[in-house]
């Protein structure tokens, strides 16, 4: 048993596990061995004790009475939600004889793992889980649907996942927050920000609602989706136009600026005003405004790359840092994510090298819905773990039929009985992040953390890395790499020799320190970036290869419907996905799904403030209260958040969302859907 877990009382160190950039270090309480707070420790050098709600009532999610504490099987029809108690045993011998079963009939591409990052723990989202599927030879799947677009053009600009560090950013005087709902998803740069304002900062949000984040800012820029691109295009027209470019940081660190400096000539400020809906004179201000206040930082958000053109917005807006020279300046710069710096060893942590069929199939994780229905080559089995695809996947209702299969074997493993889990034959109990060993890396700040066993396994609960051992042993599987412990998991991710950031850091340390910051150097003073030039490409022939402009050009998004509205189903401040859109307590902060709509859009259609209002198109609909403003342009409407399917609502905002790939790494367009609405 580990150390913390013995310990009946006490504080203890610990680590969020969400899927946020801020990664906070925590401080455990714990009464009678059960945890009783959760608070944040004051001492991590970015995150400085400050938690979000998400956190801070963490412990209604892992008491929840609803949570599973036992394995079940299906006994009545799929998704009716009955179950009945089963032990491991059975459970891991029910898994075997139909796998087996497939493997001699069908082939080990018949069974597919569908996960993501429910849980950030690199053991238990990416460790002996791919080892296991690997070895068994099942379909690949390419886990792409929240920041692979836009990581993908900022990589053809920039060379991979770096940026500033945030700790950085208190030197700042101007802050753009683009695409994100930092309030509600990166408080930390938010309070760093606000710091920097008591010093003179002035703080721009550029969205597509004016959220929380757009009411904090001295200036909310609202704009139509998909058009950042265009907007970044302009301001760069006016950039050069006016002379507010970096000539001596442009010659020596970039590719392509005299041949950017052309093209951008067509992108004037009427035309991008047409596009973008933003104000001539505001284009005007905003350039000048980057253009003339240095420090200046941009923070690039998951919003933008949402849409079927992406990947070349977020490619688009990373090339201004590169015109003004703001890389070289403290404070200066842009975060699309920064997880470069503190990457480990892949390679020994999931072992690729164990899939012996190196042709076998890939399936893009947003594609779900089309996949579980293709009658070429199907999938037979799906096992489902840190993820809820019949909640989270575009094309919801594609998915749920394809789920409803009754020849597909379904297992889930997780921590309560999800959506997904009411059509599983088999459901798994999952423990906690605090109930596990597993290190952490953020994609925001630039310190690898370590999570230490708290509390012993809520009920018969098991991690990933243990669930997947067990699979290895009952399939006979000999590989000593699928019996290694958690701590050797550690040890072998962390021995990277080709990531310097992190050299140094062991098990050891981080046992002593809890956290500790990779070894990093500013841009442009170490390594060159990882670019085919080394330099910063504003024009990029690799993305000419691929078919794809080599100059950032801005793409209008796929009209596939006559549908008057573009519908933005944006994320909430209480959940996390569908994390916590389960449990009593977020839902009574969050109260009710809403549609925002504007003002004169709701008057057309004689919908009022609060009033029911029906979402719809022709993959699904769902039932909403109006929120009506001036918080949305003219047609548009957003939501926020993915809530659970609860009693007599009707709150599936995912049905109606597209599941088309962006335009660059596979990604999810879950922003670039039209819709109808009518009130009820």
């Amino acid at each position: 048993m580990n150390q913390f877990v013995k310990e009946q009382n006490g504080v203890f160190p610990s680590v969020c596990s969400l899927d946020c950039p801020d990664q906070c270090g925590l401080l455990v309480h714990k009464k009678d061995g059960k945890i009783v707070k959760i608070q944040g420790d004051p001492n991590h050098p970015v995150t400085k004790g400050n938690i979000c709600n998400k956190v801070r009532h963490m412990t209604h999610r892992i008491y929840d009475p609803k949570r599973l504490e036992y394995p079940l099987k299906r006994v009545g029809a799929k998704g009716e939600g009955k179950f009945e108690r089963i032990s491991w045993e059975e459970a891991i011998e029910t898994i075997y004889s139909r796998w087996t079963a497939l493997l001699e009939t069908e082939g080990p591409e018949s069974i597919l793992p569908y996960s993501f990052y429910g849980n950030m723990g690199k053991l238990n989202s990416e460790g002996m889980d791919r080892r296991f599927f690997h070895r068994l030879g099942a379909s690949l799947l390419d886990r792409t649907i929240c920041s692979s677009a836009g990581s993908t053009g900022y990589r053809y600009t920039m060379g991979g996942s770096f940026g500033t560090d945030p700790e950085e950013t208190i030197n700042s005087k101007l802050f753009i927050f683009w695409g994100v709902n930092a309030v509600s998803t990166n408080m930390h740069q938010v309070a760093i920000a606000e710091k920097a304002r008591k010093n003179g900062a002035k703080i721009v949000v550029i969205d597509v609602h004016k959220n929380q984040t757009g009411r904090w800012a001295d200036w909310f820029i609202p704009i139509l989706p998909g058009t950042d691109g265009a907007l970044a295009l302009g301001l760069m027209h006016i950039l050069f136009a006016e002379n507010m470019v970096d000539k001596s940081f442009l010659e020596t660190y970039t590719v392509g600026h005299e041949e950017l400096r052309e093209h951008v000539k067509q992108y004037d400020p009427k035309n991008v005003a047409a596009i973008t809906g933003v104000p001539v004179e505001d284009i005007y201000k905003l350039a000048r405004m980057y253009g003339r206040t240095s420090p200046a930082f941009i923070r690039i958000g998951n919003g933008m790359q949402h849409h079927d053109n992406g990947g070349m917005c977020v490619r688009t807006v990373a090339c201004l840092p590169a015109l003004t020279g703001q890389w070289q300046v403290l404070g200066g710069g842009a975060i699309k994510g920064n997880g470069g710096y503190l990457a480990h060893n892949s390679h020994a942590l999931e072992r690729p090298d164990l899939l012996e069929n190196k042709n076998t199939r890939v399936i893009n994780m947003n594609l779900i819905g089309k996949a579980l229905l293709e009658e070429k080559q199907p999938i037979r089995s799906m096992f489902v773990y840190n993820c809820n695809p019949a909640l989270v996947a575009p094309e919801g209702n594609k998915v749920r039929e394809g789920l409803l299969r009754e020849d597909l074997f379904l297992v889930v493993h997780d921590l309560f009985l999800t959506e997904t889990a009411m059509y599983a034959d088999l459901v798994l109990p999952a423990t906690s992040s605090f109930e596990n060993l597993d290190f952490y890396a953020s994609y925001w700040h630039h310190y690898l953390q370590i999570q230490e066993p708290v509390i012993e396994a809520y009920g018969e609960c098991k991690a990933n890395t243990e669930v997947f051992r067990m699979l290895a042993k009952a399939f006979g599987f000999e590989e000593e790499c699928l019996k290694d412990s958690d701590e050797e998991l550690i040890r072998q991710a962390l021995d990277c020799p080709d990531n310097l950031w992190i050299e140094g850091i062991n098990f050891e340390k981080l046992v002593e320190k809890q956290y500790v910051k990779a070894n990093r150097k500013r841009l442009f003073e170490a390594e060159k970036l990882k670019t085919p030039s080394c330099k910063i490409e504003l024009h990029s022939k690799a993305l000419e290869t691929k078919g794809l402009p080599g100059l950032p050009t801005y793409s209008p998004l796929v009209k596939d419907n006559d549908h008057p509205f573009l519908f933005v189903p944006a994320p909430n401040h209480n959940f996390l996905n569908s994390t916590f859109s389960n449990n009593e307590k977020h839902i009574s902060l969050e109260k009710v799904a809403r549609l925002h709509l504007n003002s004169s859009d709701a008057k057309n259609l004689g919908i009022n403030d609060g009033d029911q209002v029906k979402v719809w198109n022709e993959r699904g609909e769902c039932e909403l209260v109006a929120s009506v403003g001036e918080n949305v342009l003219q047609g548009v409407v957003v939501t926020q958040g993915l809530w659970a399917d609860l009693p007599e609502t009707k709150y599936f905002v995912n049905a109606l969302t597209p599941d088309r790939v962006a335009d660059m790494g596979g990604g999810a367009t879950f922003f670039s859907g039209r819709v109808s609405v009518e009130r009820l």
